[in-house]
């Protein structure tokens, strides 16, 4: 492998893992990378010095990077007006992705249209209400005015969706996906179904889906017999178009660049490296930092990668002898191995499975895609009805049998296990990724099969390196409008009160429970659910399935939403033990002991409503305690100071219902007298939560309020009788409690 693509993709490995790391863990990437760099110059290792110092490089590159974002969100803040382009229709009443610019600078906003319109591809300028979130910015009341045409490549990228909606109709999404990677209509089962499957990297444009058409165009020249210089520059020229017409996608670019830089190679009989090729392909976050997190772009260049080290191992290993289809299959089977044991890390990160079948699933659909591809080119290329009819009837017939081969592949039950990798975890799965690359290409491989093995071992044993006693924690996770909490013990099991909410095709679980936890590894020792409002319970029954708890503690209330009946169906189906929560029980883990205050059943018998019947629980942990207390709303609250008493005084209090007027009243917080208040809540929610008369009560005590709309997740760490507050890069500590500053009576 040369050098330059050694250093492209270091630089990019290292900038990974500093833009997705805290700032603590950022600046010790760049320190281990700068010594690393350091003691290879001094021991003559000057490749190996130099790829350190790239690395060293990429993360100071980071902490530039994450700075100047910082700046720039604050700088929009700041202004009254906005300039954004518009990758998908806008309406009032719709939400909004975009980038927002100024004269200096743009940042990622969501958008809540109030007022006006705009369609793909078009620019507006945007007036309303700013407010800093962790993701970006969120602008409230958004007016939309003086809509024109964006610029050119956002338009060509738009009027090719809509004419891929015009021809494939009710196959458009998938059309959408393979076409211009466009991925949004494409339901969270149907993803994860192609990732079971082994298959989820075809879904998005990338050097496959440009080789492809290349292929094809370079077929048609043949068959046509044009000249074969004027050919390749025409496929040249087809392929920028192709490229400019879907919007230009990091991937596709990449794709575009290697296959272009081939063909130049090819005309001008210089034949270069794979290497450097790929070296050149992967340069984007050279000028683009933010490129290296789009999973497309990481399947992309990773995948290729492996395309290559599969395919000299193949040359190496398969015998001379060996002709025709024998060879090729032989070929093809290698290098599809080689590219699923090198990607699993991917999307193990990205989906939280390792698809076991993925090597035999990609050898199927490999002849489907060389078919469907074209088509799907063919019918956007000629635009005459006839044409656009057969090319849409056909790619409705391989549409269809490639969904089958992912259906039958995601059915087994051991096609795809569950494979939750922490992040110390995953840098280590990485490492063994490049040492299979670095093993393929290399005539003597034992010692990167080595290497690979030792970080293979570290990462399963990883778990059982950590401290077996650290200071607990509570994580207030943030899953926008809705609740998710989890205790983590001093010996690292979790107990997780509430799985966030659901919408139609995916839930808070797995989109961000799941990984928030599995990330910091550990077992899920006890579910407790507050009640069964899709708010809580959606993202419940992904979790059962990836991270199934010891037990499942529920308050009882029958409730008759689809996520809580999955949530049921899902325990029963992994064999967890459910539990009903009964007033006065305690359950002891580790060195926290959860003891639950309601819901009575007698209370609850007569109940219509099941914010009323909310689990409220109190978790004793040293000498701190912590208050649960789900949607309880006024009349749970008032029952609890009847029966409950002293039991409700505590350190930190869940805020009930998301801080809303109908719960917190001045004498159940006066029981409480709480120091620091968790408030889980969505940013700009339309329900109007927190309510700014229980925000101005806890404020006039002398409360500390968290909020996960203005912090993201908050982590309280406790440590003799400490609590300390980590949110985003920032650590601060709780005053011990003032008894001069009790909530005042009324």
């Amino acid at each position: 492998m040369p050098l330059s693509a050694w250093s492209v993709l270091a630089y990019a490995g290292a900038l990974i893992v500093a833009l997705s790391a805290p700032l603590g863990a950022q600046l010790l990437v760049g320190a281990a990378a700068l010594v690393a760099a350091i003691v290879c110059a001094v021991r003559s290792c000057s490749v190996a010095a130099l790829v350190c110092a790239v690395a060293a490089g990429a993360s100071l590159t980071a902490a530039t990077v994450r700075s100047a974002d910082r700046q720039c969100a604050n700088r929009l803040v700041g202004a009254r007006e906005w300039q954004a382009t518009f990758e998908r229709d806008a309406r009032p009443g719709e939400i909004a992705r975009v980038a927002v610019s100024d004269t200096t600078c743009d940042a990622p906003a969501t958008l809540l249209v109030a007022q006006g319109m705009a369609r793909a591809g078009q620019r507006a300028t945007i007036r309303g209400s700013a407010t800093a979130d962790p993701r970006g910015i969120v602008i409230s009341d958004a007016v939309l005015s003086a809509v024109r045409d964006g610029p050119r490549m956002p338009r060509l990228r738009a009027a090719t969706g809509r004419r891929i909606d015009r021809i494939f109709a009710t196959d458009a999404p998938m059309a959408r996906a393979l076409v211009i990677a466009d991925m949004s209509g494409i339901a969270a089962e149907e993803r994860d179904r192609y990732a079971r499957s082994g298959l989820v990297h075809m879904l998005s444009v990338s050097g496959l889906h440009v080789g492809i058409v290349a292929l094809a165009l370079e077929l048609l020249a043949s068959v046509l017999r044009l000249p074969r210089t004027p050919a390749r520059i025409g496929t040249l020229l087809l392929l920028a178009v192709y490229v400019a017409a879907i919007g230009a996608p990091a991937p596709a670019v990449r794709a575009a660049v290697m296959l272009g830089a081939l063909l130049v190679t090819r005309l001008a009989q210089r034949p270069t490296s794979p290497w450097a090729i790929l070296a050149l392909g992967a340069a984007a976050p050279l000028w683009n930092p933010h490129t290296v997190l789009d999973l497309g772009w990481q399947l992309s260049v990773v995948g290729t990668a492996a395309l290559i080290a599969g395919g000299a191992l193949g040359r190496r290993t398969i015998p001379r002898k060996w002709r025709g289809a024998r060879r090729s299959l032989a070929m093809a089977a290698i290098v599809s191995v080689v590219a699923t044991l090198v990607t699993a890390p991917l999307v193990a990160w990205a989906f939280g499975r390792i698809a076991l079948l993925g090597p035999v699933t990609n050898l199927v659909a490999d002849p489907v895609m060389g078919l469907l591809q074209p088509v799907l080119f063919l019918a956007l290329a000629i635009p005459i009805g006839g044409v656009e009819q057969v090319c849409a009837d056909a790619a409705h017939v391989l549409l269809g049998a490639f969904d089958r081969i992912a259906v039958v592949a995601s059915g087994a039950q051991w096609a795809a296990p569950a494979a939750l990798p922490t992040d110390v975890g995953a840098c280590a799965a990485g490492i063994a990724s490049v040492a299979v690359i670095v093993a393929c290409m290399s005539r003597h491989p034992l010692r990167p099969l080595l290497g690979c093995a030792c970080a293979l071992a570290f990462m399963m044993y990883e778990p059982l390196l950590r401290p077996m006693r650290a200071a607990p924690e509570l994580h207030m996770i943030d899953v926008g409008q809705g609740d998710a909490l989890a205790l983590r013990t001093e010996r690292g099991r979790w107990i997780v009160i509430d799985a966030g909410r659901s919408w139609v095709g995916g839930d808070a679980g797995r989109s961000t429970v799941v990984p928030y936890l599995a990330r910091r590894g550990g077992e899920v020792a006890l579910f407790v659910l507050s009640h069964p409002h899709a708010d809580h319970v959606g993202g419940a029954a992904s979790l059962f399935a990836l991270l199934p708890p010891r037990r499942f503690l529920d308050p009882g209330y029958v409730g008759t939403t689809a996520p809580y009946r999955a949530a049921l169906a899902a325990a029963r189906d992994g064999h967890i033990p459910w539990q009903r929560v009964r007033p006065g029980d305690s359950l002891r883990v580790d060195d926290i002991v959860v003891t639950s205050l309601a819901p009575d059943s007698v209370w609850a018998s007569s109940l219509t409503d099941a914010n009323l019947a909310s689990t409220v629980l109190v978790a004793r942990i040293g000498g701190v305690r912590v208050l649960f207390t789900g949607d309880a709303e006024a009349a749970e609250e008032d029952w609890l100071l009847a029966h409950a008493g002293e039991a409700l005084q505590a350190d930190v209090l869940k805020i009930a219902h998301h801080g809303s007027a109908t719960s917190s009243t001045p004498e159940f917080l006066r029981a409480v007298n709480p120091r620091i208040a968790l408030v889980s809540v969505g940013a700009h929610n339309t329900y109007g939560h927190p309510s700014a008369g229980v925000m101005a009560a806890l404020h006039n005590a002398k409360v500390s309020v968290l909020r996960t709309d203005r912090l993201g997740s908050v982590v309280l760490r406790f440590e003799a009788g400490r609590i300390e507050v980590r949110a985003g890069d920032a650590t601060w500590a709780v005053p011990q409690r003032d008894t001069q500053h009790l909530l005042p009576d009324d």
